[in-house]
């Protein structure tokens, strides 16, 4: 073989292409959090780590809704599950919280709105002056 055929060869000019498989089928659609609504949890989740009451925290991407879990120890389940369903959307809300138990605490639209729920309420004393 010569220097140019030996060069042919290895561009691909003599060999035959492979048979033309069936194209792979699209991946599966996965739910996930978006940057705003991860921003949101995540605001909630250091104010409460600060506090001390939530120490870890987990996320899964599911095909059917997106969970993120909330933990006051890393052994436990979790303390409350943050859940975007976007099948709920239309009906009851795409956002919802869930309690250990598997009872839901509040379910709605706007995540801020759902998170409330998780806030800790202020007790207010009356103080004599």
């Amino acid at each position: 073989m010569s220097e140019a055929d030996d060069s042919a060869f290895h561009r691909g000019a003599g060999v035959n292409p492979l048979p033309q498989s069936q194209p792979a089928p699209p991946p599966k659609p996965i739910v996930a959090f978006n940057r705003r609504e991860l921003d949101t949890i995540l605001r909630l989740y250091g104010r409460m780590v600060a506090d001390g009451e939530w120490r870890d925290y987990a996320i899964d991407l599911l095909k059917d809704k997106a969970v993120f879990s909330v933990f006051r120890r890393t052994s436990e389940m979790p303390l409350y599950r943050i859940e975007k369903d976007p099948k709920l959307a239309k009906r009851q809300g795409a956002y919802s919280v869930v309690a250990t138990g598997g009872v839901i605490l509040k379910r709605g639209q706007d995540l801020a709105q759902v998170l409330r729920v998780l806030e800790k309420k202020k007790h207010l004393r009356v103080v004599r002056a």
